[in-house]
Parts: C-alpha cells; sequence; structure tokens
C-alpha cells in the first residue's frame, strides 16, 4: 500500500508547518549539496523561514556574492548598491549625533569648561544667559520662601485662635473650678482631723474633770468630747487634783 499524496497548501497548524519546514529545508540543503558534487554545478540557495530566520547554500569554494554577481550579469539586472531609505537613516544618524555633541559642548560651557575656544562674543551671550537663568531660579527660591512664609503665618493664627478659645472656656467654667477646688479643700481639712486625733486613743464622753479637758488641744475641744482612755495617764491627773 502506498503512501498517500500530500496536498500542496500552506499548512494551518504551526507546529505541524514547523516540523515540515524544518525537514523539508534539511533535505533540500541535502539534495542540493548532492547536485551541486554530482554535476558540478554552482548553485545558491538562500531560505527565509516565517520568523525571518536565513539560511543559506553556495557552491564551494565560491561566495555568496560571487553567484549573486554572476547571476546580475547573466540576467542584466542590477541591485542598486545603496537604498535610499538606509541612506536617509545614516544621514539621520549622523545629524543626531551631531546635534548630541553640541549639546554636549554646550553643557560643558555652561559649566565652565572647555570655554577657551569662545571668543569674546559668545562668551559674553553666554554670562547673560547664565545670569538669566540665576534670575529665574532665585525668583523661584523666593516664591518657594514666601509659600513657606504664608503657610507658617496660617498655623500661627490657628494656634491663636485655639489659644482663644481655650481662654474663653477657661472664663467660663471658672467658677466651677473654684467650686472644686473649694470642695477639696474641705474634705482634706476633716482628713488631717483624723490623722491628729488618730495619734491619741481617745473614745467620744463627755470630760470628767476640767485637767482633762485642758488637757485636750483647742482645735480638738471645740469639735469632740474626749476622755484620755490610758488608766495610768487618769491616776496620774486624779492625785494632781486636790482632796476635800
Amino acid at each position: 500500500m502506498g503512501r498517500g499524496k500530500i496536498p500542496i497548501r500552506r499548512i494551518e497548524n504551526r507546529t505541524t508547518r514547523q516540523v515540515t519546514f524544518s525537514k523539508r529545508r534539511a533535505g533540500l540543503l541535502k539534495k542540493t549539496h548532492e547536485l551541486s558534487v554530482l554535476c558540478d554545478a554552482q548553485i545558491g540557495l538562500i531560505i527565509f523561514s516565517n520568523t525571518g530566520k536565513m539560511r543559506q547554500y553556495c557552491t564551494e569554494p565560491l561566495r555568496m556574492e560571487q553567484i549573486i554577481e554572476r547571476y546580475q550579469k547573466v540576467t542584466g539586472t542590477c541591485i542598486p548598491e545603496h537604498d535610499a531609505r538606509r541612506e536617509q537613516i545614516y544621514g539621520e544618524i549622523i545629524m543626531l549625533r551631531n546635534e548630541t555633541r553640541r549639546l554636549q559642548l554646550s553643557m560643558q560651557r555652561y559649566t565652565g569648561e572647555d570655554t577657551s575656544p569662545l571668543p569674546y562674543e559668545d562668551l559674553d551671550r553666554l554670562e547673560q544667559e547664565l545670569e538669566s537663568s540665576i534670575n529665574k531660579v532665585r525668583d523661584r527660591k523666593n516664591e518657594l520662601l514666601h509659600q513657606q512664609l504664608d503657610n507658617l503665618r496660617r498655623k500661627e493664627r490657628m494656634l491663636e485662635e485655639e489659644n482663644s478659645s481655650m481662654h474663653a472656656w477657661i472664663q467660663e467654667n471658672q467658677a466651677a473650678i473654684e467650686y472644686q477646688q473649694a470642695a477639696a479643700m474641705q474634705a482634706k481639712v476633716p482628713f488631717e482631723h483624723k490623722q491628729v486625733v488618730g495619734q491619741f486613743p481617745l473614745y467620744v464622753e463627755q470630760p470628767s474633770s476640767e485637767l482633762q479637758l485642758a488637757a485636750i488641744p483647742p482645735h480638738i475641744q471645740s469639735t469632740y468630747h474626749l476622755q484620755l482612755s490610758q488608766p495610768n495617764l487618769q491616776d496620774y491627773v486624779s492625785s494632781l487634783v486636790p482632796q476635800d
């Protein structure tokens, strides 16, 4: 059973198309070499893939340029040596290089480098340009300083307004603050009295004698009726009182 014929048309599957191209390209190069050797033929073969890659074959010891030149002589065709588009691109590249070089020299002059070949007129013009640039820089600097000063003044006004509001609030609530302070002082005085009273072992009772009342501090006598609870001290006080 023989192989079926493959239709000669473009293979739609990309992978299959690439595999077929690689196989047939190798076969074509092999057949070209065999034809050149067996028949002593001068062959030049150039192949470009769909991705732009080039493969070529040339009969040794010739070069591809010799094959192409012979082809031109035989057919009478002439390939232009210089492409117009290429010449235009080269001209633009040269112009850009010259412009870049000129700008580099200008930058060196503005930094004070390589000014020896400049004549007086160019130096004077360069000085004027530098002074103009300095004035622009100073104007921009002053503008930024004014903006910062305005911001600081705005913040100052805001702080003054907050201070005024706080002062007004304190004035409005002064009575409440004084009342709280007075209440704190009143709460502190009984606490101090309790500390003084706690230093003596006392109990609340009517004094049994004037001597006992005289032994108590005056600021405590006005508030409390106290009597000493230590037996020894009472006996000592009783012994001092004259007996009838």
